[in-house]
């Protein structure tokens, strides 16, 4: 069973989805852009037997309150303080990782912060690499070069309708097995007014990131999370590049490239669920029976 509720973090309400008894290992997801902890909700429901789950929206995404970005400082900094703040309000004390997309630079950011409290990492499509950033990348790019309304517009086609379905459609095998309400639901919230600005800054903002990534590639080699690799490896904007180099870095890895896009989960999402499954199973002994 899986439960939705909302809790008070710094004056905002942050709905999350929890399932799976807290008697069992945690795995804390964060979902990436522009969706919210609906991407996970059948993934929850595949391992809630052995594992207790919980996935939260960020603010400005789903759920969770969407203050103007006149009211809120949308960067990965405090979108990753709102994290660590939910995280002590819910009273996790140790967990596994699932980042994706947006989910790495928050995810990375607490994990290099709080070491001791990652059991694992579960890597879906999240970069941490340079060799990531590709050409999908490089209008965003020049945006960080300069804020101008003039880059800015050149970045205002990501937020449309036929954006929001070529993400979950690109590089998949079978686009009549991906629901069109992914889409559609993600849709309804970038047309929330107000919502363009807040992508825009958090576009902006990912500038911060890669400068972390030194940092986080040191928290890897010092503390050697045992991680696993589970890559849509036809994501144009997170390709398989952006994969191989978690190789360099980590010790214990199981990888797995998959025949899929960006939304991995959509297309793949039971082969997810078992390889889960079976790496903390291995990982994690032992395990309630």
């Amino acid at each position: 069973m899986t439960t939705y509720r909302t809790i008070a973090i710094d004056g905002l309400d942050i709905f999350y989805r929890e399932a799976g008894s807290r008697s069992n290992p945690t795995i804390l997801l964060l979902h990436g852009f522009p969706t919210s902890s609906h991407m996970f909700r059948n993934l929850m429901s595949a391992l809630a037997d052995r594992f207790h789950l919980v996935a939260l929206d960020y603010p400005g995404y789903g759920n969770s309150s969407m203050p103007t970005v006149d009211e809120f400082d949308y960067t990965f900094d405090r979108l990753a303080e709102i994290v660590e703040k939910f995280i002590t309000a819910v009273n996790l004390k140790q967990y596994s990782l699932y980042v994706m997309d947006y989910g790495a630079p928050i995810g990375y950011r607490i994990a290099a912060k709080y070491p001791e409290r990652v059991e694992a990492l579960i890597v879906q499509n999240g970069n941490a690499y340079e060799e990531g950033l590709r050409e999908f990348w490089d209008p965003i790019k020049a945006y960080w070069q300069e804020r101008s309304p003039e880059n800015a517009d050149k970045l205002r086609p990501f937020f449309t309708l036929e954006t929001t379905k070529w993400q979950y459609t690109h590089g998949v095998r079978n686009p009549e097995a991906i629901s069109p309400d992914t889409w559609n639901m993600d849709q309804l919230f970038l047309d929330r007014p107000g919502n363009v600005e807040i992508q825009l800054a958090l576009f902006y903002s990912y500038g911060t990131n890669p400068p972390l990534y030194p940092q986080w590639q040191e928290y890897f080699r010092k503390y050697q999370p045992p991680a696993l690799i589970v890559w849509g490896k036809n994501d144009y904007i997170f390709p398989a590049e952006g994969a191989y180099p978690y190789k360099r870095d980590l010790n214990d890895v199981e990888f797995h490239l998959l025949d899929t896009g960006h939304f991995a989960l959509e297309e793949d999402g039971e082969t997810i669920a078992n390889y889960i499954r079976q790496f903390l199973t291995s990982r994690l002994q032992p395990l309630p029976a």
